[in-house]
């Protein structure tokens, strides 16, 4: 059991998502980062797809009311346990009652927009429609539907030994992807990508762009050079999901997050590869990303590069454990 002592806010219960959905309009949620709740499971002998605490407002605060073990992944953000400082991505072993402090994510390194509070057994929610990922518009899964705040107590699986100290290379550092000094993720042209002019077309590429404060889990708000059409745009509402780029009518475009809508009517010039919807959702709001075109094979190589560094991970990680084994 963990108990919520503050937090502040939009901290919520995820896993890797929540698919085959869409078919009755219920879109995938999911945690932002996706490969640092996978890794988080894979040190503590979970599941892949176990539940975590996502936390993006800062400082977070529980006391855990059984031992347990966990891990922190996603940003680093100064962790201590009780006063003992908490290594990212690393096994950690906490005794009942004591309290673990997440603080600012350190700004050296641009993934940091998003921790991930990992336990042994996972977090444990009731699975709706096959995940316990919560869907905030709808106000079901995780728990209750809503954001977690002070005093709640959440459930975590049953207690298992993880084993201590180890841990591994966080994918922001194994597989940097940079232009220029800022931060980028891979896109794809979608259908309307040709009705825009080249102005628009080059400044997609070339120019850097500033996720907006009024950006959240649905959709990263970009401010930069107006993408305008050839010709005004009008389509009927269809399906879209995680990634795509719709351009509104003023031209700064939106980039569908992982609790976008299953559909919208706005045109689509663009598509984040899955691979790389954890970069962005590991960019700090108000921070500068790039844009980098890639082809279908190219998104296939990406997705292809995050399997290796999961399965290497969870090689290591089995190595290390057997080795203590035998010791």
């Amino acid at each position: 059991m963990i108990e919520v002592i503050s937090t502040g806010g939009l901290a919520t219960i995820q896993d890797l998502g929540r698919r085959g959905a869409l078919k009755w309009g219920v879109g995938t949620s999911g945690a932002m980062d996706d490969l640092a709740v996978a890794a988080g499971n894979i040190l503590l002998g979970n599941p892949d797809d176990a539940a975590a605490i996502e936390v993006q407002i800062f400082p977070f605060r529980i006391r855990f009311q059984d031992d347990t073990t966990f891990a922190v992944t996603g940003a680093d953000c100064d962790g201590m346990l009780d006063d003992l400082p908490v290594l990212p991505w690393c096994v950690h072993r906490a005794s009942a009652g004591q309290v673990l402090h997440l603080g600012l994510p350190r700004r050296d390194g641009w993934a940091a927009g998003r921790a991930y509070l990992c336990v042994a057994g996972g977090v444990d929610v009731p699975s709706v429609l096959g995940s316990r990922s919560t869907q905030l518009r709808g106000e079901f899964g995780g728990l209750e539907g809503r954001a977690l705040r002070a005093g709640d107590k959440v459930a975590t699986g049953p207690f298992h030994e993880a084993g201590a100290r180890v841990g591994f290379n966080p994918p922001a550092l194994a597989m940097p992807l940079m232009v220029d000094g800022l931060p980028a993720v891979r896109v794809l042209r979608a259908a309307e990508y040709e009705a825009y002019t080249p102005q628009a077309q080059a400044s997609l590429w070339n120019e850097p762009w500033r996720i907006s404060p009024q950006s959240d889990r649905y959709g990263f708000r970009l401010e930069g050079t107006p993408l305008m059409p050839k010709v005004p745009l009008e389509l009927r509402s269809h399906g879209i999901v995680p990634g795509v780029i719709q351009v509104p009518h003023g031209g700064q475009p939106i980039v569908q997050m992982r609790d976008a809508q299953p559909s919208g009517g706005y045109p689509k010039i663009g598509t984040v590869i899955e691979a790389d919807l954890w970069r962005l959702g590991q960019t700090p709001i108000g921070s500068r990303i790039r844009f980098v075109e890639v082809t279908w094979d190219e998104a296939v190589a990406a997705q292809d590069a995050n399997d290796r560094w999961l399965a290497e991970a969870r090689r290591l990680v089995g190595l290390f454990r057997a080795r203590r084994g035998g010791q």
